[in-house]
């Protein structure tokens, strides 16, 4: 079902660090304990041929039925609510979230969703199931109108999740996402809090424009601009980005609520300004503290100090900062629909600026 360009290397593979606090073994989300990824990438079709260039990816801190059976804290951000997180006013309301994070393409919202509760039902759950699906928008590549996801890929996604090294651009939902001005897609990256645990983020990055972009604090969009290895039609610059993030350090729902905010300042150190038109939803989980659906009484929890919370904060900024860069840096170019073109971001001339 894939055809799509091999990955680039990524940000710190170049030499590119983000704050002072050590990565995990993978730099993925995946380096919280339990915590999977599985992708889906629809790319396919050329020149006259409908043309696919979207997919499914699938965050799974547990089999989904476990998850459902004994959810786990969560609390959801919005930064600019131009976009979709189904079951969010659940989060909201109860705190937990009980199902695994599906992403995609806007248009297939619903049949990813299908996906879900089809393998929740099948797996023995005999409660009203509501799915958590976030969404942005793949249109300027995808033929979006043909809707190419189906609800078995959105069971496909969550088959193929497992541990490890994350892949990252142009695959499963990122495939046909675009970060200022160049191809980017997912991207992951996870910080270790010294005696307390691990922060992991993974983004679906697709919003901003290629002159307010920023790397490594240097703002380089504006000689990307006027460089002639940038050259690229002017593309929107409202779009979205869909950021999850996930710890085993116990935190409550009104802490983690706090800890998803901080997705937005990583987004801003890159040049978002969360446009008018753009879906900045966040979500965060804690691994930590789970109760049975049918818990009542009283209950205990272990939680972090709200005066420990810096250096999480700080974790999500910097991870959330690294997992932009990745996905411009390890997304090439791609041709879509109506024969648009995305550039991947000239990396060569990124690192000449960088690194001088």
């Amino acid at each position: 079902m894939s055809n799509a360009p091999l990955p680039r290397p990524r940000a710190r593979d170049l030499g590119l660090r983000f704050g002072s606090l050590r990565a995990g073994q993978h730099n993925a989300i995946t380096d919280v304990p339990g915590v999977r990824v599985g992708h889906v990438t629809l790319f396919h079709g050329d020149g006259d041929e409908p043309i696919a260039r979207t997919g499914v990816t699938a965050i799974v801190p547990d089999t989904p039925i476990d998850l459902f059976r004994r959810p786990m804290p969560a609390a959801i951000a919005v930064l600019n609510g131009a976009g979709e997180l189904t079951g969010s006013v659940e989060i909201e309301e109860w705190g937990i979230l009980e199902t695994p994070v599906l992403l995609t393409g806007t248009s297939s919202v619903g049949r990813v969703a299908d996906g879900m509760v089809d393998e929740l039902f099948a797996a023995g759950a005999d409660e009203v199931v509501i799915p958590v699906v976030g969404e942005c928008d793949d249109s300027w590549l995808d033929d979006m109108r043909r809707r190419w996801v189906t609800a078995e890929h959105a069971r496909q996604a969550l088959a193929a999740a497992s541990d490890g090294p994350v892949a990252e651009g142009v695959v499963g939902a990122g495939t046909g996402m675009i970060t200022m001005g160049h191809k980017a897609g997912i991207g992951t990256a996870s910080r270790v809090v010294e005696g307390f645990g691990t922060v992991g983020v993974l983004l679906l990055c697709n919003f901003g424009g290629r002159d307010q972009l920023r790397i490594g604090g240097r703002l380089v969009g504006e000689v990307l601009q006027a460089d002639a290895l940038a050259a690229a039609p002017t593309l929107d610059t409202g779009g979205s980005c869909l950021g999850v993030v996930f710890t085993d350090i116990p935190l409550d729902a009104r802490q983690l609520r706090r800890v998803a905010r901080r997705v937005g300042l990583g987004l801003a150190r890159m040049g978002s300004i969360a446009h008018h038109g753009s879906g900045d939803i966040f979500l965060a989980a804690s691994t930590a503290n789970r109760l049975p659906r049918d818990a009542s009484g009283t209950v205990s929890l272990t939680l972090l100090a709200d005066g420990s919370l810096n250096d999480v904060f700080t974790a999500v900024v910097d991870a959330t900062e690294e997992a932009v860069t990745n996905a411009l840096f390890v997304a090439d170019t791609v041709t879509g629909v109506d024969g648009h073109v995305v550039p991947g971001l000239p990396v060569d001339r990124m690192l000449s600026l960088l690194l001088r």
